[in-house]
């Protein structure tokens, strides 16, 4: 074994800062060489959104002095900035030890002299980022691993306009967090003295009813609302997580009369004992919902992920009377197009109106936005460049966002919350089912009206995970082989342009004009082909995977599947 990774795991075996519990785990693995070594060969990467990991001992794990260790750097941050008056806000959702992690880090902001704006119990991320924002605090903190399986949790941080970080304050934070090389520097104190301080203050059911108020704002028809509420079916399931109270909350306001919860999957649970994998985007996870579906002959059946920021969609296609399932594209179109067909049909859309999505999302929003003469504005991938936009926008005055979406099933309707939203998803999805419902059609005959219109746009994404540091090696070396060769051509259709995001350029292949790329460096390679069709090569932040995604548009829905199983075939080969 490594002498460091030796040292590392003595230190945390032997040493009385680490508590009993902490020690008894380690003792237990003193035999495992390969288990040591993956717990303690590096530390838990604080990445450009925070931490996400595996739950246990070890500085390669999520737990209470990993957790300390990031918010001590953060802390040391916000003191540099000269604003730790305004205070931080911090909620969790329903993981195992999600509770805990959020108390000491709300305890170590305390102990730094730093407030801590505290939910009393779970809550959906995108309420962090609304609470942030209202409570008008310098930062915000949401311990969630969002739809990673049981045995992980994670520590987002988020800044004063609400969305996650972004560069140069990642960076500048990670610098923060490295530099703690001594857990004995981290401050902490007590409960009842941060309390006593006036550093420790819980926030709980106003916040909730200023959220739900905001929501509402957003809705574009509630005489319609109002008249199919009793008409339209709709099943749901929070998959365990943290989206039941809220999702219920909003669709009984809106009067929305018959929704049924899936009872095996309604209360929080961190093991997701019904679930292998509590994600929207798995249909596996919809196996108990759509089995209530066909009871009670929904309409629509609707997942959100454990932290509520993902929505997942299936309706009732009337005329095969079967359930079918919606990609996150898919959805986001739904809710594009109704957003911005009755905004002008009321006069409403504005003339500097935008849509921002992501390099890897769907592009039939493209054909929408053109067509609404709207601009659409692409960010690199993650929901906090989309809420970075909606803050340029603000400073610039050049643009009003009108909506925002990824293809990982998340979007947000208005800009109450910088992050995705599946609260706010659910509500709109369910205004858009009662238009259609109204006008005498179902969510699958409207996609297929938008299909018909725009383009039959079909997207795939293939993962790769490779665990260990084994693995993220070799992730890195298949990076860089494809960086330095690029194909000419990719499932029999030319690459028209390459983009590698980390050096920053554009090469079109047919002239072999090099410029930027326009956007933050990072380390993606994306291939744009003919007929519209593209490629997009990611590896995970957060997780040992590296991800390839791909796009085609077809005449029709038959030529589209064949292009795009071309497509992933050839990029599978990459």
């Amino acid at each position: 074994m490594n002498e460091m990774i030796r040292e590392r795991y003595e230190l945390w075996l032997n040493d009385p800062y680490f508590d009993e519990k902490t020690r008894a785990e380690l003792k237990a693995i003193e035999q495992d060489t390969a288990e040591i070594e993956d717990r303690f060969y590096r530390d838990l990467e604080f990445g450009t959104g925070g931490l996400r990991g595996v739950i246990g001992a070890g500085t390669n794990r999520m737990n209470i002095y990993t957790v300390r260790k990031a918010t001590q750097g953060l802390a040391n941050f916000i003191i540099k900035e000269g604003t730790q008056e305004k205070g931080v806000a911090i909620a969790f959702d329903s993981r195992n030890m999600s509770p805990e992690f959020a108390q000491e880090a709300a305890l170590c902001l305390a102990a730094n002299g730093i407030k801590a704006y505290i939910f009393p119990s779970l809550r959906p991320t995108p309420m962090l980022s609304f609470a942030l924002r209202e409570l008008k605090c310098t930062a915000g903190i949401v311990v969630t691993a969002s739809h990673n399986p049981p045995e992980y949790n994670g520590y987002k941080v988020y800044w004063e306009d609400g969305a996650q970080i972004t560069y140069p304050k990642d960076e500048q934070i990670i610098g923060e967090v490295n530099a703690i090389t001594d857990y004995a520097q981290v401050k902490m104190t007590t409960k009842e003295d941060a309390a006593a301080a006036g550093l420790y203050e819980v926030i709980g059911e106003e916040m909730d009813d200023r959220y739900m108020a905001a929501l509402k704002t957003q809705v574009l028809h509630p005489d319609i609302i109002k008249e199919e509420a009793k008409n339209l079916k709709i099943v749901y399931t929070p998959l365990h997580g943290t989206g039941n109270i809220p999702v219920r909350r909003i669709l009984k306001e809106l009067g929305f009369e018959n929704v049924y919860v899936v009872k095996e999957q309604e209360l929080p649970d961190g093991d997701f004992p019904t679930v292998s994998y509590p994600n929207p985007e798995d249909k596996k996870a919809f196996t108990l919902a759509l089995k209530l579906a066909e009871e009670v002959d929904a309409d629509i059946v609707l997942a959100t992920d454990p932290d509520a920021d993902r929505l997942g969609v299936y309706a009732k296609d009337t005329a095969s009377g079967e359930y079918v399932g919606f990609t996150g594209n898919m959805s986001g179109m739904l809710i594009l197009e109704y957003i911005l067909s009755q905004k002008k049909a009321m006069g409403i859309l504005p003339e500097n109106g935008a849509v921002v999505t992501t390099i890897v999302s769907g592009k039939m929003a493209r054909k929408i936005a053109a067509a609404y003469h709207v601009d659409l504005i692409e960010t690199l991938t993650g929901f906090k460049y989309i809420g970075e936009q909606i803050k340029f926008f603000e400073q610039n005055k050049d643009h009003e966002y009108l909506f925002g979406y990824e293809e990982s099933y998340g979007c947000l309707v208005g800009t109450h919350a910088r992050d995705k939203d599946a609260v706010v998803a659910v509500m709109a999805l369910c205004e858009v089912a009662a238009y259609c419902k109204n006008q005498g059609i179902t969510l699958c005959d409207q996609m297929r009206n938008l299909f018909e219109t725009y383009g039959y746009y079909k997207e795939g994404l293939c993962t790769v995970t490779r665990k260990g540091q084994d693995g993220a090696k070799e992730i890195a070396a298949k990076m860089e082989t494809i960086r330095s060769e690029v194909p000419k051509e990719i499932g029999g259709m030319k690459v028209k342009q390459f983009r590698d995001y980390r050096e920053d350029v554009t090469l079109d292949c047919e002239t072999g004009e090099k410029r930027p790329t326009g956007l933050p460096r990072s380390n993606v390679l994306y291939f744009e082909l003919e007929e519209e069709a593209w490629c997009c090569i990611r590896p995970s932040g957060t997780e040992p995977k590296i991800k390839f995604y791909m796009g085609v548009c077809g005449a029709d829905d038959a030529d589209a599947d064949e292009k795009l199983e071309k497509l992933t075939a050839a990029v599978q080969e990459l």
